[in-house]
């Protein structure tokens, strides 16, 4: 039998679940309140970055490869305005490039020894192939968690583990190629929960007290690729609890 707070934590997952959203139900979509927002929409104030990367531009965030044109590792523009807990974060991207392969960064520690602009932490993966987007990927660390569909349960010291899920095929086909979509990111407490338009494409239930993190950075990554490729978010707000 799954532990008392487990079981609490995944009632609160399947609440999220496209299944609350039939017809017959009468609970109406959630007036958004209480977001911060984290970028200007002109400068990258608060942001560090490194600017042969990344740039603001029309009220965008946007990082930029090509393919004689790489970073030497996975870097990351990095809000510099705290270390978030227990939070929401909202924000509109678009991925483009085939090949292109980003993500939004949480929880997250830097690793100077490694290099600048280098995160380890919660990560909602993004990628051009869609093969990846959605899922919870842990950089520098415990790698994958939860793949898109999946609900997941961390263990004290072991590896994660598929409980349930949130849908299949449909979630891919709910993604847009080459076009903004809209994530929603929730963690609190040991619960991360990743939404992309609405649809919720993964949870994890990290019960691993010595690897997981409970605060840390927010970034927006640029993963080295062999192919040019461009990250565009924007609108990025935040709620604290």
């Amino acid at each position: 039998m799954l532990p008392i707070r487990m079981r609490r934590t995944l009632v609160l997952a399947l609440a999220l679940a496209p299944c609350v959203f039939a017809q017959s139900n009468p609970v109406p979509a959630l007036e958004e309140a209480g977001f911060q927002k984290i970028f200007d929409g002109q400068s990258l104030k608060n942001w560090d970055f490194d600017p042969d990367f990344w740039r603001s531009e029309s009220g965008v965030i946007v990082g930029e490869t090509r393919a004689d044109h790489q970073p030497k590792h996975n870097i990351f523009c990095i809000w510099k305005g705290g270390s978030p807990a227990d939070f929401e974060l909202k924000l509109r991207y678009r991925l483009t490039g085939e090949t292109g392969n980003s993500g939004i960064q949480y929880r997250s520690v830097e690793l100077p020894d490694v290099g600048k602009w280098v995160l380890k932490g919660y990560q909602a993966d993004i990628d051009g192939r869609q093969q990846y987007t959605g899922q919870l990927y842990e950089e520098r660390g415990r790698g994958f968690l939860a793949l898109r569909g999946q609900i997941s349960y961390v263990p004290p010291g072991k590896k994660a583990g598929s409980i349930g899920s949130t849908g299949g095929d449909d979630l891919k086909a709910a993604i847009k190629e080459n076009d903004w979509n809209d994530l929603h990111i929730i963690a609190r407490g040991n619960t991360l929960i990743h939404i992309i338009n609405g649809r919720v494409m993964s949870v994890v239930i990290d019960d691993d007290a010595a690897n997981r993190k409970m605060e840390g950075k927010i970034g927006i990554q640029l993963h080295v690729t062999k192919a040019a490729m461009k990250m565009e978010v924007r609108n990025i707000r935040l709620k604290t609890f």
